[in-house]
């Protein structure tokens, strides 16, 4: 039997939490036990995400009284008032008036070829994806620095990519070692304040950020001929890591550290 419990009692956030990576983290921290209010957009594409993730969050209460309440807000990461907002609405949705956890997942990747990538698409990318993990990463630790007793797991979801080369993702890559490099230093900065700082790097994860890529079923088979595992990743694959980052029983003196989940990509290089 896996473990269970392990987040009971605790209220996190994830950004970017009705699809992919961070759905998927989202649904293991509530059967965890966490409370959990998730990130979107709020545009009418997230709706069939946004339901189908609250009815799944309300049949996990129903199987088990112990799993997590689930609640969401919307806004965009771009706008620093919307981590403040996501903050605030979890602090209320919390049983106890803290935050425990914030996981900053929200990303957006567009393959570009260099020579033609535009300074529309750079901004974007740079602004969602580390302008965002910084209002997010602060707004949390502002909250859980002056909390009583201070403390809390900030997780970042980096990138595999932010350690290699992608000859289509020049505007991505440098992103993904901007929130790397970000948990290093948040580490430094907020371990007097008992907050723990981490980054999960996922390797070739089968999300809708990479859909039309992995359709290739060329490159699709050099890929998972390249992973000792023999696969790639699916989302559920990040929730483990992320549930160990934020339980301090398991983690407690984990600060600072980057944990690639990736099948072994990184390391297979004959």
């Amino acid at each position: 039997m896996p473990p269970t419990n392990l987040l009971a009692g605790k209220t996190a956030i994830i950004t970017g939490g009705t699809t992919g990576i961070g759905r998927a983290i989202c649904l293991e921290y509530l059967k965890q036990g966490a409370n959990v209010v998730v990130n979107h957009l709020g545009l009418d594409r997230d709706q069939p995400h946004l339901a189908s993730l609250e009815a799944e969050a309300t049949s996990l209460r129903q199987a088990n009284p112990d799993a997590g309440r689930f609640a969401h807000q919307a806004g965009d990461v771009r706008e620093p008032e919307t981590a403040t907002k996501l903050v605030a609405r979890a602090v209320e949705h919390s049983n106890n008036g803290r935050l425990d956890v914030c996981v900053s997942n929200a990303g957006i990747c567009t393959f570009a070829e260099f020579l033609d990538l535009t300074p529309d698409l750079f901004t974007k990318t740079v602004r969602t994806n580390l302008d965002g993990a910084f209002y997010i990463v602060q707004a949390a630790a502002r909250q859980m620095s002056q909390q009583s007793p201070p403390g809390g797991s900030i997780v970042g979801i980096s990138s595999i990519s932010a350690l290699v080369g992608g000859g289509l993702q020049t505007h991505y890559t440098p992103t993904k070692a901007g929130v790397l490099s970000l948990m290093q230093s948040t580490a430094v900065a907020l371990g007097k304040h008992n907050i723990r700082c981490n980054a999960l790097l996922p390797g070739t994860i089968k999300t809708q950020l990479n859909d039309e890529d992995l359709a290739d079923d060329a490159k699709r088979a050099y890929m998972e001929g390249r992973i000792p595992l023999g696969r790639t990743g699916m989302p559920s694959d990040l929730a483990g890591p992320a549930v160990f980052l934020a339980c301090e029983e398991l983690s407690g003196y984990v600060t600072g550290a980057q944990l690639l989940v990736d099948g072994g990509l990184f390391v297979n290089l004959q």
